[in-house]
């Protein structure tokens, strides 16, 4: 298997070392080697044997490891950080995908990062994860809350795959190898192409890139940008796998997808170069004060539209990265309700539809609370969706 091997905590160092590595589970994924390795060496995020942001990152606040296993064996805190009901899911069907886009953009959210964004006569799918479970188990790790909206099988075509980082909630290996009957691109960060030609992906179908690469799919160009996070898969090693933003321009729309990252200035660097954008897809869920550096809050990610947009409110806001599995201390309906809150604020158009249901960025946001329907209430119950830049206090006064 060209420019891979199977990856463990660290880089085999003896002959049997080498065969431990090969008895662990094919989910954890494989080492880049030969050329992938020496491109990888060669990347400017590359320093001192491992990939790092360009300032220091903590992925998690010192000293707070024991605060955080409090809060996760709180009885309270596990039943606020789940329904109570069965969240509404839409099943796409012809009516839905039946007719191009009249704008040329359409957007299925189907769940926590994964999204299909039909642009410009091109469907691209973001961080499609399937799986029961965001897990290199079948046995263990947090399990969807959500049932997929459909079956992979129903998807149709795909042009192209996107994935933004090798953790489990974003590059799921059963959903990888069912993507490969369709022909579809792969088109991931540096590094990951060595997972995927482990999984059984053809190496001619793989592009790698670095920051501010770019490649064409069709009439569409996918640039991956910069990100604020870390990756990791199987026991912990050097990061030796990319984490990225992506821009996917057409020739009328564009749109953008964090992946996940915390809030950085790089946020209106890209767009400057790249923007505005049509949609963004922005990461809002599994934040924690315990680790402020590698998820946003959905006030940043607000805040990281605007940047994105040059300050403007423009475009609309999809929030991202919630709802489908338990990842973080904050109740489960949190993002959804503050995300509301800051976008209102700030006038920004956001749309929060119910996993599965497609809709035209172009069109007037229609938001329904479909979330409340199924969530613990806050202490005081749910509050009134103010206008105004206070939304934030109120809301947390209201919990």
């Amino acid at each position: 298997m060209p420019g891979s091997r199977p990856r463990s905590a660290t880089q085999p160092a003896s002959r049997s070392a080498g065969r431990l590595a090969l008895r662990r589970p094919a989910a954890f994924g494989a080492w880049p080697t030969g050329e992938r390795l020496a491109r990888i060496r060669r990347s400017p995020q590359f320093v001192d044997g491992q990939f790092r942001n360009p300032v220091p990152t903590r992925q998690l606040v010192e000293g707070s490891a024991l605060s955080v296993a409090r809060m996760q064996l709180s009885r309270e805190g596990r039943l606020r950080r789940a329904p109570v009901g069965r969240i509404p899911v839409h099943r796409p069907t012809a009516a839905d995908w039946g007719e191009p886009p009249a704008s040329g953009l359409r957007l299925t959210w189907m769940g926590h990062s994964s999204v299909l964004a039909e642009i410009d006569g091109h469907r691209v799918l973001f961080d499609p994860v399937w799986g029961e479970r965001c897990s290199p188990f079948t046995w263990a790790g947090p399990r969807r809350l959500h049932p997929v909206p459909l079956p992979l099988g129903a998807l149709g075509p795909v042009d192209a795959v996107v994935i933004s980082h090798d953790h489990y909630d974003h590059l799921d290996m059963p959903t990888i190898k069912a993507l490969i009957r369709t022909g579809t691109r792969f088109v991931v960060p540096l590094g990951i192409g060595a997972d995927l030609e482990l999984w059984g992906v053809p190496a001619a179908r793989i592009t790698e890139l670095d920051w501010r690469e770019s490649t064409a799919v069709g009439e569409l160009t996918l640039t991956a940008t910069p990100a604020q996070h870390f990756c990791g898969r199987g026991l912990r090693g050097p990061q030796h796998t990319l984490w990225a933003s992506w821009v996917v321009a057409g020739p009328v729309n564009r749109v953008f997808h964090s992946g996940d990252t915390g809030y950085f200035p790089g946020f209106a660097e890209i767009g400057a170069e790249h923007g505005p954008f049509d949609a963004t897809m922005i990461q809002i869920g599994a934040y924690s004060e315990f680790w402020p550096d590698i998820h946003m809050t959905p006030e940043e990610g607000v805040r990281a539209h605007l940047d994105l947009q040059g300050g403007r409110p423009d475009g609309l806001m999809l929030p991202i990265h919630w709802g489908t599995f338990n990842l973080a201390p904050h109740p489960w309906a949190e993002p959804a309700e503050r995300s509301m809150y800051a976008t209102r604020a700030a006038h920004v158009p956001c749309a929060i539809p119910v996993p599965g249901r497609p809709f035209e960025p172009a069109d007037e946001a229609v938001v329904e609370p479909w979330w409340r329907t199924v969530a613990l209430p806050p202490v005081y119950g749910w509050p009134a969706w103010p206008a105004v830049a206070s939304a934030v206090g109120a809301f947390e006064a209201a919990g």
